[in-house]
């Protein structure tokens, strides 16, 4: 959604769910853990009264704490990065009643998720630096995907695995032979010139 018209908020949501978007990714930056600023629990909730699809809520902040009992959406993913009690905050999301997903930043070695992997319903794999949209995809981060892959393979796991940045249908092709199941589009659907058209491609 960080790619959509913000004028028109309610009706690109909309417009994603007709398109054929089986989840709407919501991006909440708060201007320390990113540079960037977007939105918050406020637009969610507004969010939340016209989708009918999963609210995927990635949490691009510095103290997820404060910002998990203000969320009642599908999905909250999570970054390792930050200072916290990242297991704790898992609790907490499954506590009220969602799942919980974990994300990982480009420069961040695998082994910092490593040992969540078995307590998250999803792994949100970056492959762009994160706060802003329309970056190029980073090739490099496919390895990651290919890890994670195995992992959940040799642990007997069923996580999602889900990419995010510069996502569209030959960088999503990769990033899906490599193990990814889940893609979050912004710019190739927002800006395609037929949504639909954009997301069936995706899937193909």
């Amino acid at each position: 959604m960080l790619a959509c018209d913000f004028t028109r908020l309610g009706h690109e949501c909309e417009r994603m769910e007709k398109a054929g978007a089986d989840w709407l990714h919501l991006d909440v930056m708060d201007g320390h853990f990113v540079d960037n600023i977007s939105f918050g629990p406020p637009i969610i909730d507004w969010i939340e009264k016209v989708a009918t699809v999963l609210l995927d809520v990635h949490l691009m902040v510095e103290r997820p704490g404060d910002f998990v009992p203000r969320l009642r959406t599908s999905n909250i993913t999570i970054h390792v990065e930050p200072d916290y009690d990242v297991a704790g905050t898992l609790k907490e999301i499954r506590s009220q009643g969602a799942t919980c997903g974990l994300a990982i930043s480009p420069p961040t070695p695998f082994e910092k998720v490593e040992p969540f992997l078995d307590q998250i319903d999803l792994l949100l794999v970056m492959t762009v630096n994160p706060g802003f949209g329309g970056q190029k995809f980073i090739p490099a981060m496919v390895e990651k995907v290919e890890r994670a892959a195995r992992i959940r393979k040799e642990r007997g796991l069923d996580f999602h695995i889900e990419v995010d940045g510069g996502i569209n249908h030959e960088t999503g092709a990769l990033c899906r032979k490599s193990g990814a199941n889940v893609m979050v589009a912004g710019t190739a659907v927002f800006r395609a010139p037929d949504a639909a058209e954009a997301i069936a491609e995706l899937r193909r």
